[in-house]
């Protein structure tokens, strides 16, 4: 029995001295912590890129609706504001459509514009009707899209999302006065 002992005793001193192994086993020990930093400063830079990619869109889409340009098109309802915004998030087009909602409200002051809320993403409904009122010459208007994101990175999930479900809901909104265009122009959309 003794000697059985001594060889597992030297067995478990040779492999304790052994140093070929060591770069894998210290590898395996960093790699998941590295790789969960690295899919996040990933996923953390994709939902900013996102939401600048987003901003800019709507920028430019609600100028066209600032400046009667939308209004005066013909094509004024929200699936031609949707494409609009759309074709201005060029690296994301082929999703973009299925993943935005729009909305816009006329006011009368900038005051009553600030104290309109957006939805909250805890309880968003993508089927919810929103309100859409591009208004006339002159009126505040306050437009906001929605875009729907999945979350790939399974443990930042918990603090990134704010939707459920794996997703982060991002908000652009953009609040202008309409230039006097066209003072005959009626209002599009019914004031909400």
């Amino acid at each position: 029995m003794s000697r059985l002992v001594r060889k597992c005793v030297t067995a478990l001193t040779r492999f304790a001295r052994e140093k070929r192994g060591a770069t894998a086993v210290e590898f395996a020990i960093i790699a998941i912590p590295f790789m969960m930093l690295m899919f996040g400063v990933i996923e953390i830079g994709m939902v900013l890129l996102i939401s600048a990619t987003l901003d800019t869109a709507v920028e430019f889409a609600a100028r066209n609706v600032r400046t009667g340009e939308f209004q005066q098109g013909g094509a004024v309802s929200k699936d031609d504001f949707k494409g609009l915004v759309c074709r201005n998030m060029t690296w994301l087009q082929g999703s973009c459509p299925a993943r935005i909602i729009v909305e816009s409200q006329t006011f009368d002051t900038y005051t009553n514009a600030r104290d309109s809320t957006a939805a909250v993403a805890a309880t968003f409904d993508p089927a919810t009707p929103r309100c859409w009122s591009v208004g006339a010459p002159r009126d505040i208007v306050l437009m906001r899209v929605y875009y729907q994101w999945d979350l790939f990175t399974p443990m930042l999930n918990s603090s990134l999302e704010n939707m459920g479900g794996g997703k982060r809901l991002i908000v652009s909104s953009s609040a202008f006065r309409n230039e006097p265009y066209d003072p005959n122009q009626d209002p599009v959309g019914a004031a909400c």
